[in-house]
């Protein structure tokens, strides 16, 4: 295959500064879970995009010093972490890319719950966490010392094998945007006060930057062009432009975004892809500088039109570089049909913000790459005999019978239904999740064309049949049923009096039963589920009561950086919302509410009650299956059968996903007595000095 001469503008050079870029792709800074903790695993996976074809490949935010550390990110406070982020630029240039670094301090944004350092930001204000405090107004030598870090930083960088450094002023939580922003900056000296002034500080660090990286490092300047806060804000047709047209020669590239992640990030269910580029597009009328932007990019044809449009020279990416670290790689072969496209969900954000080493939907090996040793395109050929029976195909049996094609196992996947992706296509069709579906047709389309795979929908499979397969392995897929009696995180007991009403579950409404009238929503799940189901009944006339345990509606999407949206959604298309709420007990007609405080009821009218509550695996074709013996599988000449996905253990399709991959890697899903990862071994060492050692 061959890509059409239309793309060919992707894969032009580029000089930005004192370096080059093979291509237009560039993948920007984004967190990862990792960083510090884990430089091993960061490394890694940052090595793969750079093998996928990525141009450029950055770290996440780099802090710069102690007193505005962030509690999971890298550091570069001084050259003892040098070496951790040298493997990451051996990695990167080992493939031919550029290596960026975005060097940050979050001043006021954090608490800096490690080195207890009273935060520092422009002006006094309250910490953006919720943990008790203040950040402290810089005085002069505050400024000077962080310049000093700054240039160290950047200093260090460079002996770290860096190409690009970053002055990180966007997200509306570094230093540099804070002194910019209005809202945010209340001096009177001469870093408040009229733009210029504002700006001051912003001009500072990038001559700084430049004097200490010399002529070997390119200097980019990350930067909000929209805080979306209105006039008390930074304005992409207002300061933003000013910023740029005062600023817009100083630094080699401008890598522009907006906001907070609940903009720059936003979900699928709340924008479509690209949708930056009003914001963004005024930057290159402003600067000859190069420009680099991003909007959840997965089509190239989207790419081209924006550099051909003027409005961006390099395509930016985070998220879809995360769920297809070869996107580049294939359009340059013309192998469209083969990208991963980033569904938008968010998922990878999620579990950084909850401080673990972060996943994907669509990519079950991101994060794995040095763990567990897996490898996106890659996959080992098969080193037994066995045949492979998949009965379900949900997201975890077409990710299973996908990896084990791959494999060059013989595989024989069985649907019951008609269609194929189980939960990815059933909820595909609810309001906003539409990209979803992508989980299902990359994979289908990769099953299509293995020819020692057999899918076969509308199979109901029994254990009598399973029997008669001859598959040496069987992996059951048949994925989860939600619960009709309101147990889940609050109600450990069944909710008393729900035969008096009507009950719904999401599987209803995803099966086209509605219910109609005045219906309770009883949210204990916390996700997206019952909320875009609010949204569907909404749409088909039913008057909503939305009720959840939780102080906030969706809770969970706090981390998907939805949360607001979803919450201002809710309360625009429901007539009540009650939080700390919990669904009590049912009559006919009725729906009676408890304060999760208090206990204290309030009856509602309900002609129908929706339960999104906890999910029970359907697992009965496994457990019938164990259940006939060992002796009875043998001589069926079926040596294993394992559960796979929600039939495992409920839960989100990146869990599926990962589950499904998980067996076709290694034959099964079980415990082990051996940790089956690598883990990063740092030995603390004993004798370093510090502060006190010795001290009665």
């Amino acid at each position: 295959m061959s890509r059409p001469a239309r793309f060919d503008l992707l894969f032009t050079p580029l000089r930005i500064g004192p370096v080059t870029t093979k291509n237009r792709f560039y993948q920007v800074p984004h967190c990862n879970g990792m960083g510090r903790a884990h430089p091993s695993p960061m490394a890694a996976m940052r090595g793969v995009k750079a093998e996928g074809g990525w141009g450029v490949v950055c770290t996440e935010q780099c802090d710069i010093h102690y007193s505005g550390q962030h509690q999971r990110e890298l550091r570069l406070w001084d050259e003892q972490d040098i070496p951790a982020l040298a493997r990451a630029t051996e990695q990167i240039h080992e493939h031919g890319a550029l290596a960026g670094v975005e060097l940050a301090h979050n001043g006021g944004h954090v608490a800096n719950l490690e080195s207890r350092a009273v935060p520092l930001a422009p002006s006094v204000e309250a910490t953006r966490s919720l943990l008790p405090g203040s950040a402290r107004a810089m005085d002069k030598n505050d400024i000077r010392a962080f310049r000093r870090w700054h240039r160290e930083a950047a200093h260090n960088a460079r002996r770290a094998g860096f190409d690009i450094v970053y002055i990180y002023a966007g997200h509306s939580m570094t230093l540099p945007i804070n002194f910019l922003s209005r809202s945010r900056n209340k001096r009177t000296d001469e870093y408040g006060g009229s733009l210029e002034n504002r700006a001051r500080l912003l001009r500072e660090l990038i001559e700084d930057t430049k004097e200490a990286v010399g002529d070997t490092c390119a200097v980019a300047v990350r930067f909000c062009v929209d805080e979306m806060m209105g006039e008390r804000g930074i304005t992409a047709d207002g300061e933003a432009h000013d910023v740029i047209e005062l600023l817009g020669e100083l630094p080699d590239l401008w890598d522009v975004n907006i906001a907070n992640m609940g903009h720059d990030g936003a979900t699928a269910r709340f924008e479509q892809e690209g949708w930056q580029e009003k914001y963004v597009k005024f930057v290159k009328s402003v600067t000859t500088k190069p420009v680099v932007g991003v909007g959840r990019f997965t089509s190239p044809d989207t790419m081209v039109s924006m550099i051909r449009s003027g409005t961006l020279d390099l395509i930016g990416a985070a998220r879809p570089s995360i769920a297809d670290p070869f996107l580049p790689t294939k359009i340059e072969q013309g192998r469209f049909d083969d990208i991963r496209e980033c569904i938008g969900c968010n998922i990878c954000l999620a579990y950084d913000s909850m401080g673990a080493p972060f996943r994907c939907t669509q990519n079950p090996t991101t994060g794995e790459e040095w763990r567990r040793g897996w490898h996106p395109e890659t996959i080992p050929l098969k080193d037994t005999d066995d045949t492979v029976l998949v009965v379900g195909g949900g997201p975890a049996g077409l990710e299973a019978a996908r990896g084990l094609g791959q494999r060059g196992y013989e595989v024989i996947l069985c649907e019951a239904g008609r269609e194929l992706g189980g939960r990815a296509t059933r909820e595909a069709r609810l309001p906003g999740l539409a990209t979803y579906g992508r989980v299902r047709d990359w994979r289908v389309g990769q099953l299509k064309r293995m020819k020692n795979v057999q899918v076969l929908p509308g199979n109901h499979v029994t254990a009598e049949l399973v029997l008669e397969a001859g598959c040496s392995l069987v992996a059951v897929a048949t994925g989860a049923a939600w619960r009709q009696d309101g147990v889940g995180r609050h109600h450990r007991d069944p909710i008393p009096g729900l035969g008096g009403v009507p009950v719904f579950t999401p599987d209803d409404i995803m099966d086209g039963r509605l219910p109609e009238g005045r219906v309770v929503i009883y949210d204990d799940d916390h996700y997206y589920m019952a909320t875009v189901i609010a949204e569907r009944l909404a749409d088909a006339g039913c008057a909503i009561v939305f009720v959840t345990p939780e102080p906030v509606v969706a809770a969970f999407t706090q981390y998907t950086a939805e949360q607001k949206r979803v919450q201002r959604r809710i309360i625009e298309r429901c007539a009540a919302v009650h939080t700390s709420t919990t669904l009590a007990r049912g009559v006919p007609g009725t729906a009676y509410l408890a304060c999760t405080y208090t206990g204290r009821e309030t009856a509602v009218p309900a002609d129908a009650v929706v339960l999104s509550t906890g999910q029970i695996p359907r697992d009965a074709l496994y457990r019938e299956l164990t259940g006939v013996g060992t002796s009875a599988l043998e001589a069926a000449g079926v040596r294993r059968v394992v559960r796979v996905g929600d039939a495992l253990g409920p839960g989100i399709i990146a869990a599926a996903v990962h589950s499904g991959h998980l067996f076709a890697r290694t034959l099964d899903t079980g415990l082990t007595d051996r940790t089956p990862y690598r883990r990063e071994n740092v030995t603390p060492d004993w004798d370093q000095p510090f502060p006190g050692k010795g001290a009665a």
